[in-house]
């Protein structure tokens, strides 16, 4: 992952991530604790305008995320996400979406969009311990209002029953670095990592059966 970094403070932020998360008491912390200037270079620097293909690869393989929205409250609430590889899908270079499944039915995170549209997201990739932040803006679509986006984006051979639409526009992205992401794996990952040693197992069995049936 070309985004992964030694440094946490070389961490590649984009678009306007760092406006919405660096206010003014963040600012003061970062100044007292000696990262500001570093921070403040990174600001003032280049930033992409859109998702570019490395962040649009990312999601696109992406099998779960987490999704931070906040209540009347002004408590924040996290959801885990999930679905088959791929089940995000990328619009347009600022637009991400996907089908809501049915799940406990506490329409917590859609309740909280109807009062503040502002949500966060974090998608992981463990074994590549690289980590994407993003500030977005979410909107709701009813099935029915739009068939053909619904079909664009439900996946269907997987096992689910559709409730609605998430429509993300990013607003933000972040890089984290890779420092303190335990590398976790998948059942399918790890098959995959083992198939060419369990097919030679395999091959050197029969083998010794064959040789064995000689003998006999």
């Amino acid at each position: 992952m070309s985004k992964g970094r030694s440094s946490c403070l070389s961490n590649s932020v984009n678009m306007n991530y760092e406006h919405i998360a660096f206010t003014d008491a963040v600012k003061k912390l970062q100044e007292l604790n000696g990262s500001r200037a570093a921070y403040e270079r990174m600001e003032n620097g280049y930033h992409e305008e859109g998702l570019t293909e490395t962040e649009i690869n990312f999601i696109s393989s992406r099998d779960s995320f987490y999704m931070a929205s906040t209540s009347q409250t002004g408590y924040p609430y996290i959801q885990h996400r999930g679905g088959p590889k791929g089940f995000i899908k990328i619009l347009d270079e600022s637009t991400l979406g996907l089908v809501d499944f049915s799940g406990n039915r506490q329409y917590i995170s859609v309740g909280n969009s109807v009062d503040n549209n502002k949500v966060s997201l974090i998608m992981v990739d463990y074994p590549q311990r690289a980590r994407l932040k993003l500030f977005a803006d979410i909107r709701i679509v009813e099935i029915s209002d739009d068939p053909e986006l619904f079909h664009q984006l439900d996946p269907a051979a997987y096992k689910h029953k559709a409730e609605r639409i998430f429509l993300f526009s990013v607003k933000g992205f972040s890089w984290n670095c890779p420092q303190h992401i335990t590398p976790r794996y998948t059942v399918s990952e790890i098959e995959a990592a083992f198939a060419e040693r369990n097919g030679y197992v395999q091959s050197l069995e029969e083998e010794l059966k064959r040789l064995k049936g000689n003998k006999s």
